[in-house]
């Protein structure tokens, strides 16, 4: 078989197992999400935290629960990593510096897991389990929260109500997240994945003796870092390393993990707002640009351009031998229109255009289908651009879900879109007119400027892949990139709840002849156009000075 041939059968694979799931799994998450009871132990969590799940809140207060959690949650990883050196099960490791323990906690609690250490020279069991593991879930869940308040806005009338966002934070992790991550464990380990609290873990015999490495509980980690489009690594090879990813199998099955729910998520969409056909529409969109840009990455890294190509089958450089192309090529183009970022190959040896496939899923805004929750959000976000567009081509109020898109809607929606890219393209900029950020650059010229552009990309869409080249662990770095996860992630959550809040105040309006109808695969064309061309429009310029000056030359 060849390695074309097998990538297609991968393809394939994925594909038939995410639409096997896609139903059940949507369908369940939207009924724990307009579920009246609690568990016994969520109501012991409750009672724990003195939260009210019966409490329904309108955005301001949703927004604040949002923020003092996520403030707590920064200010205990920072604590932890801290006092490493002091706790047991450290491993023997120091406490993180100031500026890197920022970096790492900022990081975590934003669902970037961006990484400016070698995890296995670092942190110990206690950070990695009782800091980094339990962020892995709880990130995660917030941003299942934002979205489903956003899902509540446009199906509600005249309320301002979103929800509560304790309840919806504690059944995401209870009833989805725990549950999911554990069956995913099991598996994992089955394929060779290890986990343990070992302090050592001896690995096969060399020339003169054995290697040993650090062990860990990595599959528990592992599970719900791709689950939750988390991404951080337990080891400094992330899912390149064979205790985190041992097998071509182990390989698809991260991949079906990092898609499964933010693809599910447009079924519970459908779902809660009494239209399935709303879910499918969205669901195309994002399928659209996901197979799209697999495809265009297996050209890139397949296609022959010279001896070195032809004798490997491809750009085999910076990928392991046992995933091959076509596998690396669809973990690559995942972990990037995802919020995942993590990485089974080193995405600065990809080739120009390659590496600019990956550029470009992050800045679309990672909505295809984007993080946990806040794909969702983003793609939601873009239809309410796309609506307004199509009603200044007709001429009349334009609508969505039977709610008018007016003034105050567009703005949120404006600024939810400007927020990102102000942030990449000026930090970018900065890091290049300054002298000391240039010296971490391991490359010069298109691909050094590339490098750059990558990490204030992933951190500002809160992906937490790195090209692979950049020294990221100065002051510099670990400050700014920090800022840009912080302001990525939480500004726009500031409007995306705005938007809730302003559609749920409204009563909804009777569908007429000119309604457009945003079920269908016309509107689903229409988003992907203003996906593509609002991104190509923002970010071309820079592309051109990277990936595309590299590729091209």
């Amino acid at each position: 078989m060849g390695p074309v041939t097998a990538g297609v059968l991968q393809l394939l694979a994925l594909t038939g197992a995410l639409a096997l799931v896609h139903i059940p799994l949507g369908t369940y998450m939207a009924r724990v999400y307009s579920s009246q009871r609690h568990l016994r132990v969520e109501r012991w969590i409750y009672k724990g935290i003195g939260a009210d799940p019966d409490t329904e809140m309108r955005w301001p207060a949703y927004l604040r629960g949002v923020l003092v959690f996520s403030l707590a949650g920064v200010l205990l990883l920072y604590a932890l990593q801290r006092l490493q050196g002091v706790l047991p099960g450290s491993l023997g490791f120091a406490s993180i510096d100031p500026d890197q323990a920022f970096n790492t906690a900022v990081s975590f609690v934003t669902n970037t897991n961006w990484q400016s250490y070698y995890g296995e020279q670092a942190m110990g069991h206690v950070v990695q389990t009782a800091g980094l593991a339990v962020q892995n879930f709880v990130s995660a869940a917030v941003g299942m929260a934002v979205a489903v308040a956003l899902v509540r806005g446009f199906a509600g009338s005249r309320s301002g109500e979103l929800g509560n966002f304790w309840a919806d934070l504690v059944r995401g992790v209870v009833r989805i997240l725990v549950p999911l991550a554990f069956v995913a464990a099991i598996v994992l380990v089955a394929c060779g994945v290890i986990q343990n609290f070992s302090g050592v873990h001896t690995v096969g015999q060399f020339t003169g003796g054995s290697q040993e490495w650090n062990g860990g509980a990595v599959a528990s980690q592992e599970a719900i870092k791709e689950l939750g489009t988390n991404g951080g690594g337990y080891f400094n090879a992330n899912s390149a390393h064979p205790f985190e990813n041992p097998t071509p199998f182990s390989n698809l099955f991260e991949i079906f993990l990092i898609l499964v729910i933010p693809f599910a998520l447009t079924r519970t969409f459908g779902v809660m707002v009494g239209s399935v056909r709303q879910g499918y529409a969205i669901l195309a969109a994002m399928g659209t640009i996901w197979l799209g840009f697999v495809s265009l990455m297996m050209w890139a890294e397949f296609s022959h351009q010279g001896p070195a190509f032809e004798l490997a089958n491809g750009a085999m450089e910076g990928k392991e031998v046992r995933f091959g192309i076509g596998g690396s090529s669809l973990f690559a183009v995942s972990t990037t229109l995802t919020s995942t970022g993590a990485v089974d190959s080193f995405h600065s040896s990809f080739t120009g255009l390659g590496g600019g496939i990956t550029l470009l899923g992050m800045m679309l805004g990672e909505i295809a289908p984007g993080g946990v929750g806040s794909g969702l959000y983003g793609m939601l976000v873009m239809a309410v651009i796309a609506v307004f567009i199509a009603g200044l081509m007709v001429g009349r109020t334009p609508e969505y879900l039977g709610k008018k898109i007016g003034t105050r809607e567009i703005k949120q929606a404006a600024l939810y879109i400007l927020v990102t890219p102000a942030l990449v393209l000026v930090l970018t900029a900065a890091a290049m007119a300054l002298p000391t950020p240039g010296h971490s650059m391991t490359n010069s010229g298109a691909h050094g400027f590339s490098e750059i552009l990558y990490a204030y990309t992933s951190a500002s869409n809160n992906n937490g892949s790195a090209f692979a080249s950049l020294n990221a662990d100065t002051q510099w770095f670990n400050t700014t990139l920090g800022i840009a996860m912080l302001l990525g992630r939480f500004v726009p959550m500031i409007f995306v709840l705005a938007l809730a809040g302003s559609l749920a105040r409204q009563t909804p309006v009777p569908v007429t002849a000119g309604t457009l109808r945003t079920g269908k695969p016309l509107f689903a064309g229409l988003l992907v156009g203003a996906v593509l061309i609002i991104t190509g429009l923002t970010y071309f310029p820079a592309l051109a000075l990277g990936p595309l000056a590299e590729g091209l030359a």
